[in-house]
């Protein structure tokens, strides 16, 4: 259990909006690039394969394919230097972990789209 100090230090360093991605999400993570006295956004598009950790410690890896060369990289949720993450889908996965797409290549790593939420106001009644 965490101590109260520690839980009020931690809390002035958390985004005020929190990042929410789901494993098996495409997304495009927008990161801020320093260049000497240059600064540039980049954006990293791919799967995010997995999440660890929480509160301030909270990240997730995102992979995508450059060059038929694997790349993942790991993205603290709460890092000043990401501006923001777009979800550009959602998909069903069935792990916490999607660690077996680093053993597939081409069309066997497309994962099913998850289907759409319906907010149950607009569901049609039967």
């Amino acid at each position: 259990m965490q101590s109260a100090l520690i839980s009020h230090v931690e809390s002035r360093h958390l985004r005020a909006n929190p990042i929410t991605v789901r494993v098996g999400d495409l997304v495009d993570v927008y990161c801020k690039i320093i260049e000497g006295d240059k600064e540039r956004i980049q954006v990293f598009s791919g799967t995010v394969i997995m999440q660890k950790g929480h509160g301030i410690s909270h990240a997730f890896t995102v992979r995508r394919i450059v060059n038929n060369e694997g790349v993942e990289r790991i993205f603290p949720a709460h890092s000043p230097k990401i501006e923001r993450v777009e979800i550009k889908r959602s998909s069903k996965v069935r792990r916490a972990k999607l660690y077996y797409l680093r053993d597939l290549t081409g069309k066997a790593t497309r994962l099913k789209e998850r289907d759409p939420v319906v907010p149950s106001a607009d569901k049609p009644k039967v």
